[in-house]
């Protein structure tokens, strides 16, 4: 399956995980990537990321389609669901390894973590799986290993349309990241970009919560040959302790009995003029599109009530 392929100027994306249910953080950038991808004359696809089936929630995914359709959101092509791709994240995995990119890894979490530094995402792998000299010991052939991806001593920064400019230096505050899992599960960052390359993902539209994941990505299509998407990470929805609304923290899941209601609080957010009475939830849809400046949203954020 290529990772590339002519697609029209602008494709976006909504790519929920069915961990849970859509929340009001989870409308903001369902709304603000369709009113972007529309607001351009682009496509808007839906993508379900269900690559973790022990955290996943039994009926979720339909739930999610049923909710987005009774908002109003009407996606372009079929749903594509990750957990049916495995062959393509194999490709892409297969290319690393012949280029020499990748290595496996038999350290276990606990082990390598207990003398790790802490970076911009976590603690930071030392590499050690990865060095020339390294050779594993018979215990570890014994165990299937995951599988790291080989990072530069160097920045790598993007330009995000809401944020700004944004760097990191991969070795530093990163270190080689895993990209197939010792459980045999593939991990979000190779799964993600290679759907993006596959399905000709143009423009990203997602929270501020994945732009410390971003300059990973960014290497990965870089070794992958992939072009680069433009990125604009949405300012979070937090409560009242400054803290994401999300499964974790318990954001209640949304009543579609209130859509209307819940499509303007999340227009307000996003700082678009009061649309006038409608009869139905596309409509508000529709006068987002009209409306839309991304310049307008948040850089940071927004503190809400759920209600």
């Amino acid at each position: 399956m290529p990772l590339s392929r002519s697609f029209p100027p602008y494709t976006g994306r909504f790519a929920p995980s069915p961990t849970g249910l859509l929340h009001i953080g989870s409308l903001l950038t369902a709304l603000a990537s369709y009113a972007d991808a529309k607001a351009h004359g682009g496509r808007w696809l839906v993508r379900m990321e269900d690559l973790d089936p022990p955290r996943e929630m039994a009926g979720a995914a339909d739930d999610i389609l049923r909710t987005l359709e009774a908002f109003g959101f009407e996606w372009d092509g079929e749903v594509v669901y990750q957990s049916r791709r495995y062959e393509l994240y194999e490709e892409a995995l297969g290319r690393l390894k012949k280029q020499r990119l990748v290595y496996p890894c038999y350290c276990s979490r606990k082990d390598w973590q207990a003398a790790a530094r802490m970076g911009a995402d976590g603690f930071v792998y030392n590499g050690r799986c990865g060095q020339a000299d390294y050779r594993p010991s018979e215990k570890d052939l014994a165990k299937t290993p995951a599988w790291r991806l080989r990072v530069p001593d160097e920045n790598i920064g993007f330009d995000d349309e809401i944020v700004g400019h944004y760097t990191q230096n991969l070795a530093c505050d990163i270190g080689d990241f895993v990209l197939l899992r010792a459980d045999g599960f593939w991990a979000y960052q190779l799964a993600v970009v290679a759907d993006d390359a596959e399905q000709g993902i143009t423009h990203i539209v997602r929270g501020q919560d994945l732009l410390v994941s971003t300059p990973r990505q960014i290497w990965l299509q870089r070794c992958l040959g992939a072009d680069t998407p433009h990125y604009a990470h949405l300012p979070l929805l937090v409560n009242r302790q400054g803290q994401k609304w999300s499964k974790q923290t318990l954001a209640p899941a949304l009543d579609v009995s209130r859509k209307e209601k819940l499509l303007r609080q999340v227009m307000s957010y996003l700082n678009l003029p009061a649309a006038p009475e409608v009869e139905r939830p596309s409509e508000l849809l529709a006068w987002t599109v009209q409306h839309w400046d991304m310049n307008k949203v948040p850089k940071t954020a927004v503190c809400t009530e759920t209600d």
